[in-house]
């Protein structure tokens, strides 16, 4: 199962400020929810762990970040993630590029994440898949602005979040105009 995000948000502090907290993945994978950073191992590779919930189903993936790429000078970043489930049931691919504008003042940050899911998770659809990953996305988009602002994080999964996104889901009421694009793989 693949699916595609692609989102834009505003930031009010300066480009500098932003480049400089999305490009640090200690400060980056805070904002994620249900995810860690357990090892550098150098500067553009990482080990983490994601705790994901779908429903009954609880996932977690082990894996590694490594930044591509990395342009100060045009404020872009391209960053690959693969992690395999720790039961051995699946594996989760991720690849984000991310480019960021000066715009009224702030910052415009405008991401598309490619996401391949194989294993349990893919069985339960690209459409669960796709409305809990938006449900992920909008938490981490709040996460990181109030990072930005200063604010303490909490970065927990919130389990009754996703049992509503689920929920929603499953029954249609989740019908909203996405940016997404899903398809089974």
């Amino acid at each position: 199962m693949t699916t595609t995000i692609t989102r834009s948000f505003q930031a009010e502090e300066s480009i500098d400020h932003v480049w400089n907290n999305i490009r640090n993945p200690e400060r980056l994978v805070t904002c994620l929810p249900g995810a860690s950073l357990t090892e550098t191992i150098d500067e553009k590779n990482f080990k983490g762990k994601v705790v994901m919930k779908f429903g009954p189903v609880k996932a977690k993936y082990n894996g590694v970040i490594t930044f591509e790429e990395l342009n100060s000078e045009t404020k872009t970043m391209k960053m690959v993630g693969k992690g395999l489930d720790s039961k051995g049931k699946g594996s989760a691919d991720m690849v984000m590029n991310c480019a960021l504008t000066e715009k009224d003042g702030g910052t415009s940050v405008d991401y598309t994440i490619d996401i391949s899911i194989t294993g349990l998770l893919a069985s339960f659809g690209a459409r669960l898949i796709t409305d809990v990953t938006h449900s992920v996305f909008d938490e981490f988009t709040a996460n990181f602005l109030g990072k930005l602002k200063g604010e303490e994080i909490d970065n927990s999964l919130s389990a009754g979040k996703m049992m509503g996104t689920v929920v929603k889901s499953m029954f249609g009421s989740g019908n909203r105009k996405t940016d997404t694009d899903s398809s089974p793989s």
